[in-house]
This record gives C-alpha cells, sequence and structure tokens, in this order.
C-alpha cells in the first residue's frame, strides 16, 4: 500500500489523482489531519487516516500497512518543522515502510542562503540514515503565481527585488511526478531533481505575461529595503517578508541555476511552461 500524506493539499491531492488512474483504490492511503477534507478520496475508496506531524502515535497508526509513505514538508512556520520532519521519518520507518520518500526542494543543502534548503537538508540527512530506501522529490519552486510576481494584472508590472535564475514547477506536474515514481518503487534511491529543463527569471514571467495579455507587463526592480518596506506597509511581518528576501538574493547568486532531464522522462513530456501556467491563472 502507498499512503500519502498532506493529500488535502494541491501537490499530494494531485499525487493521489494519478496514483488513481493507474492503480486499484485499495491500494492507497492518505494519512491527514482533517479526514473530512479528504472525503472525496474516500468516496472512492482510498483509506483515509488521521494523522498529524505532531502526534508521533497517531502518524505511526496511520501509516500502518504501507509498503511506500510520501511525505509532504510542512509549512507550518510556527513549529519546529526540522523536528517534523523528524518525527514523521521515524512514524513511517517504525510502521514498517521500506521506502519513504519527502518533497524536498531542489539545490536543498546545509549552507544554502535560502533558508527552507537548510531544513531540508536536515531532512533527507534524517532519511538518509533511516536504515530503508528514500528519495526526495527535489522539486523546483512552486505555488501561486500570484505570490511570486504579485498583482501583474491590475498594476501592469511585476514588481520583485532583483532576481536570478530559478525553476517554476506546476504542481500538476509535480504531482504526476511523484506518482510515476511511487509506481517505479525503489528505482529512484536518494535525491532527485524534478526541475525544466531550463531555468527562468522574473522577465520571462513579464515577457509571457505581456504576450497573454495583450499589453506591455514591465518587470521592474525594486530594491531590497523598499520592497521590504511596502511589504510591511501592506500587512506581511517584517520577518516573513525578510525570509522571502533570501529567496531572491539565493537566485542572484546562481544557485538554483542547475537543470536535469527527469521531470520531463518522468512526464515522457516537456512540463508545463510559464505562459501555459499564467494561462491557467488568467482562466480561472
Amino acid at each position: 500500500m502507498i499512503i500519502v500524506t498532506g493529500a488535502t493539499g494541491i501537490l499530494n491531492g494531485a499525487v493521489v489523482e494519478h496514483l488513481l488512474e493507474r492503480l486499484p483504490a485499495s491500494q492507497i492511503g492518505v494519512s491527514v489531519r482533517d479526514p473530512s477534507r479528504a472525503r472525496r478520496f474516500a468516496e472512492r475508496g482510498v483509506s483515509v487516516r488521521r494523522g498529524s506531524y505532531d502526534e508521533p502515535n497517531a502518524l505511526r497508526e496511520s501509516f500502518e500497512g504501507a509498503d511506500q509513505v510520501l511525505l509532504v514538508s510542512s509549512n507550518d512556520l510556527s513549529a519546529d518543522v526540522a523536528a517534523q520532519h523528524r518525527r514523521a521519518i521515524d512514524a513511517a520507518v517504525e510502521a514498517g515502510a521500506q521506502h519513504v520518500l519527502y518533497t524536498s526542494q531542489h539545490a536543498a543543502s546545509a549552507d544554502s542562503p535560502y533558508l527552507p534548503q537548510t531544513i531540508h537538508a536536515m531532512s533527507e540527512d534524517h532519511l538518509a540514515a533511516s536504515g530503508v530506501a528514500w528519495t526526495a522529490l527535489r522539486y523546483g519552486f512552486y505555488g501561486d503565481i500570484a505570490d511570486l510576481v504579485g498583482p501583474w494584472h491590475s498594476t501592469g508590472a511585476v514588481a520583485r527585488p532583483a532576481d536570478g535564475p530559478f525553476f517554476w514547477v506546476d504542481r500538476r506536474d509535480a504531482g504526476e511526478a511523484a506518482a510515476e515514481i511511487l509506481i517505479r518503487g525503489v528505482a529512484y534511491n536518494g535525491s532527485v531533481d524534478l526541475t525544466p529543463a531550463s531555468p527562468i527569471t522574473l522577465t520571462d514571467f513579464a515577457s509571457a505575461a505581456s504576450q497573454l495579455a495583450g499589453r506591455q507587463i514591465e518587470r521592474i526592480t525594486v530594491g531590497d529595503e523598499e520592497w521590504i518596506a511596502g511589504e510591511v506597509a501592506s500587512g506581511v511581518p517584517e520577518a516573513a517578508a525578510r525570509f522571502t528576501l533570501t529567496m531572491f538574493q539565493a537566485t542572484r547568486i546562481g544557485h538554483f541555476a542547475h537543470s536535469d532531464a527527469q521531470l520531463t522522462e518522468l512526464l515522457g513530456r516537456e512540463p508545463l511552461s510559464v505562459s501555459e501556467q499564467l494561462a491557467d491563472e488568467i482562466g480561472s
């Protein structure tokens, strides 16, 4: 059996949807904090269990019977995320899983200038020492495009700090690739980079937006401290704004520039482009 955590979210929800296209529902389970939000899976025969990274015993019980467990990385900024990941990995191993997968990030390293990557690196180290087969799914950045580029529809501009090359992955592609790896099993042992073939910049986003909108969308480079001040004025806590700024700063030194072809191989096609993702955003 395959157990997927965080299946009420977009990314791992997509994983489950793709698994259901390939496997009987009886071979799939989800571990979620609120089972009522996973009703759509329960109605299709998926085993829905309650589990929380903050409750090791319940989490271990939710993993019972699993050969493979896919752990989504925590986004709880108020928690000790590294400890949550250790508990989740330990619970999966103690429950008898023979292959543990974890949603990491492209270019994760202990000395990364972008803080989340240091947490991912620690989690990967714990996985590697777990004694079972493991896979770190090192995705490019993903999420809501509006959070990355801002309200370009209304402002006519992508106004953000200076940036460098990075990778942006559609969560639908990320979910499909993870499902393929789960189906192939331990063929992928260790870290796996899951990025499009070529990196992009925010200038590329602005160019794609211009073509789709039929008008010029400018790329405006905002000074770091000016951007921080603007974020704080709009209600973002300063600590959170500075946290995000480290991502832009890391792109400037080429930290995310390395690419890999494995995402394309897993999908059997090219990943969705920035233009395609922006078109979907406009149409939604």
